[in-house]
């Protein structure tokens, strides 16, 4: 279901971490945070406290070495940049220094505040992985989490083994010489979770949220977005991506000559299924186009080469009255395709993504090829991580909640969540304000406004109810068995909650995640424990600091229950329409201003923002950032200023907002995120909303006609 979030830029489409995600509708993922591709350098810190251990079924009986972890970012007041002015460049004031002062490293294609604490959770993560791994009678999720490390790190066996692991499915691909016997394939391999071709799962009814239905939705390029496959500027990735196509394929066994001429036909295969495709911008911004309820027999009708009534019993799935099949335009090619594309095209399409996505986890020649071109390729990355990073990422794809249920009991302390839900009211009370003193809202829209507001629900740390892994069975005998197994194991997961009521006490991202997201069919918020450390979040720390990190997190995941798509979902969390006409014609003119203020930010020489690509997290930045300032002057109410570093707590505020936002990019990684990411780049959403606070001028004594002071039509007033 849909899923917005703070997210500073993550990575998209394109696999630059050996991770296994579910074949799930994504319907607007739009994370908080860090990518998985993240590596290690950062000065030493204090180390947090030591975590609440009562918060998994079992008692803790794990240790952590706090002196091994890298340390967080803090806003420190020698940080800044004197010889700028804060209201001609904000961010250059906040972070030039910073930046000028730490590189990229060379495993990472950005380096912020958000990777810094990716990067202290991986930490963590280790000691607990490398304690697991070396209980060879661990039991539960101590023993997931041991069998897969134990085997990603054991090179000298992955390499042994080579492609040997996938032998039974590449002979059944090769065995394909009919449109029956591929579309049997398509749904054999499907339910093993090794669906390539489309993505496939449960999620709420848009009109009922209380019950999960199964959704269909396109999938099956291996570039980031359609226009990569027809766009001039981009010819150069399409081009390197055929090169690797042909690699992989002789790295399976194809001799070269028959490897290059296949890896023609997948970028055919690919560009046919992309021109029936639908580009990211357009699903980013109408959520409704992944709601398209259907009866199987009537999909039947419209895809009858794949026909959806089979599917669903081959999936061992009950077939329902109705389904979403979601950009049936992309179905319906599918079926075309299975009748009139030569068997031994499908081969090579099939052949080839089956060796890429279990590339990470095999021997090392695969994972060298894997690298060079999504990571090293398409984001800049100059070096490929080392294995326990790469292992890692596996285990948050494969079994996250399984280490974060490790993870809450020695890294989370019990402080934090208390101290969280105190801002967390704090930031409701100040947007319920906001709400009702909206001038341009009328009555009636201001009513239904008030009561989302009222079933907002808040998720803080961890899950109070860990998910059940009876069932997976790990061992020490092969790595990409096991993520295999998982892989398996989710998928039949995720298909057992198909007609069932949604389960709401269930998270989308497991607790050690750098992150936090709104929910809009369950209308919930949701903060991860690694989130909670500095620069967002300390709970000794003043309220500026905190009012100004974490504060706007939380104000910018409840704006965006009423960001462009978000407004679109109602109290219960069922898409409906809750707006007069007269209130939802004022909210676009507020929101087009939006759109054009980030549309004039220039990310490089000829390199545009997307205003209307990244509008939903704008509008969540200004109305984040805006309620959080509110909160803080009333919880600092008749408190006197402590005029920190000579600072008052207004410029505290917004500085920390400016420290969050603090990162570098390589220049592949930036185009590749201008062009498809829902983010605005990290400099600009330092910028963009306190631009449009009246606060930030006052704070900084700004003056009319400065960059960091829009006023009148330029202006952007919204929640």
């Amino acid at each position: 279901m849909p899923r917005s979030g703070a997210c500073s830029n993550c990575p998209t489409p394109s696999r630059p971490e050996p991770s296994v995600s579910l074949n799930k509708p994504q319907v607007l993922v739009l994370s908080l945070a860090v990518a998985a591709s993240l590596a290690a350098c950062a000065k030493k810190e204090e180390a947090a406290p030591a975590a609440d251990t009562a918060k998994a079924d079992q008692p803790a009986a794990y240790t952590l070495d706090e002196s091994k972890l890298p340390g967080v970012n803090r806003f420190v007041a020698s940080d800044l940049d004197a010889s700028k002015n804060a209201c001609e460049d904000f961010d250059g004031y906040v972070n030039g220094k910073w930046l000028a002062a730490n590189a990229i490293p060379g495993d990472r294609t950005s380096w912020g505040a958000f990777e810094m604490l990716d990067e202290r959770s991986t930490a963590v993560q280790r000691q607990l992985a490398e304690q697991a791994g070396a209980d060879t009678k661990a039991t539960g999720v101590q023993k997931i989490v041991g069998d897969l490390w134990a085997t990603g790190m054991d090179a000298a066996k992955i390499n042994q083994q080579g492609i040997a692991p996938l032998k039974a499915q590449l002979d059944a691909i090769a065995a394909l010489d009919s449109q029956e016997k591929i579309a049997d394939y398509l749904r054999t391999s499907a339910a093993k979770g090794e669906n390539v071709l489309f993505d496939f799962g449960p999620d709420a009814d848009f009109k009922d949220s209380n019950v999960n239905i199964a959704y269909a939705s396109q999938a099956g390029l291996g570039l980031p977005d359609k226009p990569y496959y027809f766009d001039a500027d981009k010819k150069d990735k399409l081009a390197a991506y055929e090169q690797h196509v042909a690699k992989v394929l002789e790295l399976s066994g194809v001799p070269a000559a028959d490897a290059a001429k296949q890896a023609k036909d997948v970028i055919a295969f690919e560009t046919r299924l992309a021109k029936a495709s639908t580009e990211k911008k357009e699903l980013q911004r109408d959520v409704s186009l992944y709601y398209n309820p259907i009866s199987p027999a009537d999909a039947d009708k419209l895809a009858p080469n794949f026909p959806w009534t089979k599917f669903f019993e081959s999936q061992g799935v009950a077939t329902p009255a109705m389904f979403s099949l979601a950009m049936p335009k992309f179905h319906q090619e599918v079926s075309a395709m299975l009748a009139d594309v030569p068997a031994a095209q499908w081969q090579s399409y099939l052949r080839f993504h089956t060796v890429d996505e279990a590339s990470p986890f095999l021997s090392d020649a695969f994972v060298e090829e894997n690298f060079n071109f999504y990571s090293k390729t398409l984001r800049g990355q100059k070096e490929m991580k080392e294995r326990g990073k790469r292992v890692l990422a596996a285990i948050r794809g494969t079994a996250g909640e399984a280490m974060g249920e490790m993870y809450v009991q020695v890294a989370f302390p019990a402080e934090s969540k208390v101290r969280m839900q105190e801002l967390v009211k704090n930031l409701s009370e100040a947007l319920k304000a906001r709400i009702e003193h909206l001038a341009w809202m009328g009555d009636d829209t201001k009513k239904k406004a008030m009561e989302k507001w009222a079933a907002f629900t808040p998720k803080i740390g961890y899950p109070d109810k860990w998910r059940d892994w009876t069932g997976l069975a790990t061992s020490r005998d092969s790595y990409i068995g096991n993520v295999l197994a998982a892989n398996e194991f989710n998928y039949k997961w995720e298909l057992g909650k198909i007609g069932k009521p949604v389960d709401r006490t269930e998270w989308g991202m497991p607790p050690q995640t750098v992150n936090a997201y709104y929910n809009p069919s369950r209308n919930e918020i949701v903060f991860p424990a690694a989130i909670l450390q500095p620069p967002f979040f300390d709970p000794k720390a003043d309220d500026a600091t905190n009012y100004g990190g974490i504060g706007a997190v939380i104000g910018h995941e409840m704006t965006h229950g009423y960001d462009d798509q978000g407004s679109r979902f109602g109290p219960s969390g069922n898409f409906e329409n809750w707006w007069t006409e007269a209130d939802a014609k004022g909210f676009s003119g507020r929101t087009d201003k939006l759109v054009a203020q980030f549309n004039g930010y220039e990310a490089a020489p000829g390199l545009k923002v997307k205003g209307d690509l990244t509008l939903g997290e704008n509008i969540a930045d200004l109305g984040g950032l805006a309620t959080a300032y509110d909160a803080m002057k009333k919880a600092t109410e008749g408190k006197p200023d402590p005029m920190t570093d000579g600072l008052t707590r207004d410029q505290h505020f917004f500085l920390n907002w400016g420290t969050v936002w603090r990162r570098n990019f390589t220049p592949d990684e930036l185009k590749l995120r201008v062009n498809t990411d829902e983010h605005a780049p990290s400099n600009f959403r330092a910028v963009g909303a306190p631009s449009n606070l009246p606060a930030f001028a006052a704070a900084f004594s700004c003056k009319p006609g400065q960059p960091m002071v829009r006023e009148g039509d330029k202006q952007v007033v919204i929640w």
